[in-house]
């Protein structure tokens, strides 16, 4: 832990780091924050966590946790232009996947993710950014299915379900303040 403590404490010592908030996925209750450290002239690595704290929609719990580092690459300089980025990022959840809207199961689990983002940083003035992204990549996931009415279990799995896909996962419009 110290260690790690101290390597991120030299990374950022004379680093120009961004502070980032996702205004879209805000909007929606559902809080999205950055931070991103520049590594070279066009090299940045960045740590988001999102997160859904809402108990229930249409009678389902809707909630997760997200989290992605993410190495990214601008082409033309830091926080300037399109970038695009590598990342792995995992998610523990208690929610209705979208297969599954409009019946009476829910999902519990976790899921490992692993894809590209890409985007573009408007500059707004010095200190302020605009930066319009997207990403994606596989999702696999580990869970559990219940019945939303009963709580207990409808699948038939003795531990976990496991399911896998592409999907975009990812995306918004960020408020970036450079420090």
């Amino acid at each position: 832990m110290l260690f790690l403590f101290l390597f991120c404490f030299i990374l950022t010592l004379n680093s120009q780091n961004n502070i980032k908030g996702n205004m879209a996925t805000a909007v929606l209750g559902i809080p999205n924050f950055g931070y991103e450290i520049r590594l070279g002239k066009k090299t940045s690595f960045q740590v988001d966590i999102t997160a859904s704290f809402w108990e229930s929609v249409q009678h389902a719990p809707q909630k997760f946790v997200m989290l992605f580092p993410e190495f990214r690459y601008y082409t033309k300089t830091f926080n300037k232009g399109f970038f695009i980025g590598t990342h792995i990022g995992g998610s523990s959840y208690t929610m209705q996947k979208y297969t599954y809207w409009s019946t009476d199961y829910y999902q519990k689990g976790f899921n490992v993710m692993y894809g590209v983002s890409t985007g573009y940083s408007f500059e707004v003035n010095e200190r302020w950014h605009i930066e319009l992204f997207i990403g994606g990549g596989s999702s696999q996931a580990y869970y559990k299915g219940y019945k939303i009415s009963t709580q207990e279990r409808y699948d038939a799995a003795e531990k976990y379900n496991k399911s896998g896909e592409w999907i975009v996962y990812r995306g918004g419009l960020m408020l970036v303040y450079h420090l």
